[in-house]
């Protein structure tokens, strides 16, 4: 960005965004002002005196340079520009710095850590320290970054407290969320592959750095939402949202339970019911979601659409929709994660406080909070009493089992199944194919792994880990973080630089960036085949108001 005299600013990232621009030293600035003043006047000289530029003296320019009227045309210096104040970011960087990578990577770790006892401190326990550390480093990375990185933050966001923290306290407690049917060997194995794929997926994120420029520069149609099929998605979403209302007889039930809501969509027991069930709840609830996270952009960016009914009023029945379709006591916690985090970041697209807060914020509600999240499960009659005599003992509960079902997944293919060279990710990829044409399509991870186990319950977790080791092995499950990590960079690079900085209202990658960082969480849990039947619903949403045709009287604005 150049500024009236022609010169550059001075600290210009390579960016382009502004965010690499660092403020000078106060003692090089009072140094560098005399010089930038004199080379200002002399710039203002060589523009105001004719004599000294051909272009503003007819008779000298009609000479030209071989005549001895010619006089030679003198380049003022560039002045320097020095910055009246620091940039804020890099001071809220500073502050928040150093007490939140102690925190994370330090306190927290060694205080769950410092109350184990002698005997537990064994193999598991120093490699899930280093893990939690690990992962700590990662996520003070990514709070205090220039640039807004939502799917990677949201990645070391869950890896933190899900396999780093949670872990940690199950061991110093010699606690579980399930019981753990293999060798401590294999847990020992779990915890191992867990940190070589917190590694794979940074390999992954640097090498998106060294891709080529070329590649990365070339120009791209840009998506952006159609006007006209964006109101067909909020009639779709009315209709959807209205079907699932419509099926429990109103809108009391969705307050109730979500052990009441699960128990009412598979009252018919079969398997055909239940795909039924979970499609008629997935058209319910991801339309309108998607409605509103366009429909919010529209009016978050254009002052004109504010002024419109026929956007606010439309905007204003999907939040009521959306208040009975996805509120967090008739939906999974991790949906209303995806929900929250979704508006969170499309709401307040360019926030860097807000995006710091989400990440840090979410930390302590994930230990604190999200354990008791579960009460509205069940009804009266089988809610549980949740009990705690140690601030770590919501950490042992179910919501954490990841690492566990991790070591009981590596004993089951122990066990002689061996493992599966593509067939569940292919299960769960091509999850609309009924059972009764695909014969041999794979159960849910969670549920295979489950019911070898001999549990009751089977609606266990199954990272992403485990689904990629469960399928290719070690080496497998190496590589397909290596790249997820290389697309999750390569995607936050890109929104970075042309989504959230856009003032297109219709910008699609803006509404579906926060949408994919705030779904990660139920991507990582797990298991796939059940994540992946919303995001065929999306899909389907977003083919549906996506163009890529420039026509400004289909744009919104």
């Amino acid at each position: 960005m150049a500024d009236q005299t022609g010169g550059p600013r001075s600290g210009g990232g390579e960016g382009g965004d502004g965010e690499g621009r660092v403020p000078l030293d106060e003692t090089v600035q009072i140094r560098m002002a005399p010089l930038a003043a004199k080379a200002a006047r002399r710039s203002r000289a060589a523009t105001q005196d004719p004599a000294q530029d051909p272009a503003q003296d007819p008779t000298r320019a009609a000479a030209g340079p071989g005549t001895a009227t010619a006089t030679r045309v003198r380049h003022p210096f560039t002045p320097f520009v020095i910055p009246k104040s620091p940039a804020p970011r890099a001071v809220l960087s500073r502050a928040l710095a150093v007490p939140l990578v102690v925190a994370l990577v330090f306190v927290l770790p060694l205080a769950v850590a410092g109350r184990s006892q002698p005997d537990v401190r064994d193999a598991v326990f120093w490699l899930q320290l280093a893990t939690t550390c690990y992962a700590g480093a990662r996520l003070s990375a990514m709070v205090l970054t220039t640039r807004r990185r939502l799917i990677q933050g949201t990645v070391w966001l869950f890896c933190y407290v899900a396999m780093g923290v949670a872990p940690l306290a199950q061991i110093v407690l010699a606690q579980t969320p399930t019981p753990v049917v293999g060798t401590r060997g294999d847990f020992t194995m779990a915890v191992a592959l867990v940190l070589a794929g917190f590694v794979a997926f940074d390999v992954g994120a640097l090498l998106s750095r060294h891709a080529s420029e070329a590649r990365l520069s070339r120009p791209r149609p840009v998506a952006s939402v159609n006007k006209r099929r964006l109101y067909l998605l909020v009639i779709f979403a009315y209709a959807g949202s209205a079907l699932l209302i419509a099926s429990f007889g109103g809108p009391a039930p969705f307050f109730g339970s979500r052990q009441a809501i699960s128990d009412e969509l598979t009252a018919g027991g079969t398997s055909d019911s239940q795909v039924g069930s979970a499609f008629l709840r997935g058209f319910g609830t991801v339309p309108a979601l998607l409605a509103l996270l366009m429909m919010t952009r529209w009016l978050v960016v254009s002052r004109r659409a504010r002024r419109q009914p026929a956007v606010v009023l439309p905007w204003a029945g999907l939040v009521l929709i959306n208040a009975i379709v996805n509120n967090p006591i008739s939906n999974p916690r991790y949906w209303f994660l995806t929900v929250a985090f979704a508006l969170l970041f499309t709401a307040f697209p360019r926030s860097p406080v807000v995006y710091r807060a989400a990440l840090a914020g979410g930390v302590a509600m994930a230990v604190l909070l999200f354990p008791f999240a579960d009460k509205f499960r069940y009804d009266e009659a089988g809610r549980k009493q949740t009990q705690s005599g140690s601030v770590l003992e919501p950490l042992v509960m179910k919501d954490y089992d990841q690492t566990v079902m991790f070591a009981n997944t590596i004993s089951y293919v122990d066990s002689g199944t061996g493992h599966t060279y593509g067939k569940q990710l292919a299960s769960s990829a091509f999850f609309f194919v009924p059972r009764s044409v695909w014969e041999d399509k794979q159960l849910d991870s969670g549920v295979k792994v489950g019911t070898w186990m001999g549990m009751t319950n089977v609606n266990l977790s199954s990272p992403l880990w485990t689904e990629l080791w469960l399928d290719f092995g070690p080496l497998g499950m190496a590589g397909g973080l290596l790249l997820v990590g290389y697309a999750a960079a390569r995607t936050d690079r890109r929104f970075a630089e042309s989504g959230h900085m856009s003032r297109d209202p219709g910008n699609v990658m803006a509404t579906v960036i926060p949408l994919i960082a705030g779904y990660s969480f139920i991507l990582l849990r797990g298991p796939l085949l059940q994540a992946t039947g919303r995001i065929g619903i999306a899909v389907l949403c977003l083919a549906l108001v996506t163009t890529f045709r420039p026509e400004e009287h289909k744009r919104l604005r």
